[in-house]
């Protein structure tokens, strides 16, 4: 086994010159790469401005296709006769329709009962006889039968 005075010997010592030129050629390798993959990308506004050039471009064409489905007649199907119309004549098609129809009147709104007695709950007791049953609201007592509001209104 080494001695310890021979290992620090060994640690204490200056690096030998290939070491330091080692490490500067790695660098410089280093940066060769990051030339090469980094010099050949596009740099500045023309790299931009074709980009925008073609989203215009892309836009454009996607709402003239997107104005000629709206605005145009063709075929879906023509197995099942389906068609696609303008969309403006599409509207006049349904306000025709809907005009044609005649308005149907609307039912009375039905409103819930009110309850005379709410249920008690599980875990409670039952009420005996020596406990007052539960009397229903002044406003239940008040209103109408429900049977009576639910009947529909006559029209003439």
């Amino acid at each position: 086994m080494a001695e310890p005075e021979s290992l620090r010997h060994i640690a204490r010592s200056p690096a030998p010159l290939s070491t330091w030129l080692g490490v500067v050629l790695l660098f410089a390798l280093f940066g060769v790469i990051v030339l090469a993959i980094i010099g050949p990308s596009p740099r500045g506004s023309d790299y931009e401005e074709t980009r925008a050039k073609k989203r215009i471009e892309n836009l454009k064409t996607s709402r003239e296709d997107a104005d000629k489905a709206l605005n145009s007649y063709a075929w879906i199907d023509k197995n099942k006769g389906l068609v696609r119309i303008p969309i403006g004549r599409a509207m006049e098609v349904t306000i025709e329709q809907l005009a044609q129809q005649k308005p149907a009147a609307a039912g009375p709104i039905a409103t819930p009962e009110t309850q005379a007695a709410s249920p008690a709950p599980a875990g409670s007791p039952k009420p005996s006889a020596t406990q007052p049953a539960a009397s229903p609201s002044p406003a239940a007592q008040s209103s109408p039968p429900a049977s009576a509001s639910l009947a529909p209104a006559k029209t003439p």
